[in-house]
């Protein structure tokens, strides 16, 4: 059964929530001279540093501030030496210069701890950034809030499956109430602190306009913004859906390899995910088309013109909002799970599974959603061909749904309501 969710403190503007990225952190500074911790803006990154900057007694300068950051861009050593260590800096990509800076004060002293820095946009993945700090170097990413973080729950749904033990959930709400809600505010904290409908709407319309021209000019100084916001809403039509490069280029009038670097750059500022094909074979898996994602199911509803009433009524438009959503609950588990697996999608002739989830023993979890409180054999077929097909590596599977309870529907293989992706522990 699942356990009651746990309040998460207050502050002057709402809920203090607790971030499972918080403890990475920590446990990276330990060991690891430089911890950059990558995410869109707004999930909280600052919040994050300011308060491990606090308990650690470590300086703290942002690059926020123009004149701030035009200073360690024209001299990067000396705007070091200017700090104490420890250092925090905030929104590190606004001067990728500091990093060479950063990378000869740790090469000449090697302890741990020595930089915490984050960024909205991963320099260290974009050719501003001339080192990467390869093995000096521990990134931890930082997503919108996840439903267990909001809740205040502490199981991690992800840890749970491949311990075979899905979440034990009864009484959850059936049918379309039992996500649409959720699917629509997202998890950007200040998204949530909005009122649904005009304010949170003009919120996601100003956060996406300052993520595709202040973020991108960031990482790249060769692009042509005014293509983007369009990319951006093509994506998000077929989002959950497999990427075709070719399509994307032909619509938009340029060629597919920009196509693909645009999509490059909107995965670096975090706007965008793609999940690789998964094979048995690993080889076989680099031929795979893979599967787009927007990272918020919010922003994702605001570029799809999507309210509550849609959601509800637009089979076409839940369907698609709804894998998009589990999917990005599971990679931001995943982040925080002690498991650490890595994330992809099957799909071979008609046999599909929605998301698979792979240690680096090769254990595997299978996820399906389905929109429907009610489901058939068909709905769990594709986890049970492929339960089969891997034996023991086949930890288990799972169709998430609308329905109100855990229940069992073949060897290792359950339907699991939705909110069993936050619910708590199962008994």
């Amino acid at each position: 059964m699942h356990t009651p969710d746990q309040p998460n403190a207050q502050g002057p503007r709402g809920p203090i929530y607790e971030r499972a990225a918080t403890r990475l952190v920590e446990e990276a500074l330990e060991d690891t001279r430089v911890v950059f911790v990558s995410g869109a803006r707004q999930v909280g990154k600052s919040t994050l540093a300011r308060a491990i900057a606090s308990r650690r007694g470590m300086p703290y300068v942002t690059l926020d501030d123009d004149t701030v950051a035009d200073a360690a861009r024209t001299d990067a050593r000396g705007f070091l030496a200017g700090f104490g260590e420890p250092l925090v800096i905030d929104e590190i990509q606004r001067a990728p210069q500091l990093v060479t800076a950063i990378k000869r004060r740790v090469d000449i002293d090697d302890r741990p701890g020595r930089f915490l820095l984050t960024g909205s946009a991963n320099v260290f993945a974009s050719r501003l950034a001339p080192e990467a700090l390869t093995g000096r170097l521990e990134t931890v990413r930082l997503w919108p809030l996840s439903q267990s973080e909001i809740r205040g729950t502490r199981a991690n749904a992800v840890d749970m499956l491949f311990a075979g033990r899905p979440p034990d959930v009864v009484g959850a709400p059936v049918g379309r109430a039992a996500f649409a809600d959720v699917t629509l505010a997202g998890g950007y904290p200040e998204a949530l602190r909005r009122n649904p409908g005009g304010r949170r709407d003009r919120w996601f319309a100003a956060y996406l306009d300052a993520s595709l021209t202040r973020d991108l000019r960031d990482v790249s100084d060769a692009l042509k913004l005014a293509e983007m916001p369009r990319l951006m809403r093509l994506l998000a039509a077929q989002a959950a859906g497999e990427l075709s490069y070719r399509n994307l280029a032909s619509r938009l009038e340029i060629t597919r390899d920009t196509v693909q670097s645009y999509i490059r750059l909107l995965e670096l500022v975090f706007l965008t995910v793609t999940l690789p094909g998964w094979r048995p074979g690993i080889g076989a898996r680099e031929t795979q088309r893979p599967k787009g994602y927007v990272a918020d199911s919010g922003l994702l509803a605001h570029l799809l013109n999507a309210d509550d009433a849609r959601i509800r009524n637009d089979d076409q438009v839940t369907g698609r909002l709804l894998e998009n959503f589990v999917a990005m609950e599971l990679v931001r588990l995943a982040d925080g799970s002690t498991t650490r697996p890595s994330l992809s999608h099957y799909r071979q002739g008609r046999e599909e599974v929605d998301v698979i989830m792979e240690r680096r023993s090769g254990a595997i979890v299978g996820v399906e959603v389905k929109a429907a409180a009610t489901l058939r054999p068909s709905d769990w077929a594709g986890l049970v061909r492929l339960r089969d097909a891997r034996g023991d590596a086949f930890t288990c599977g799972i169709v998430l749904h609308a329905g109100d309870r855990t229940v069992p529907l073949a060897e290792r293989v359950w339907a699991v309501p939705i909110s069993g992706l936050w619910a708590g522990a199962s008994g």
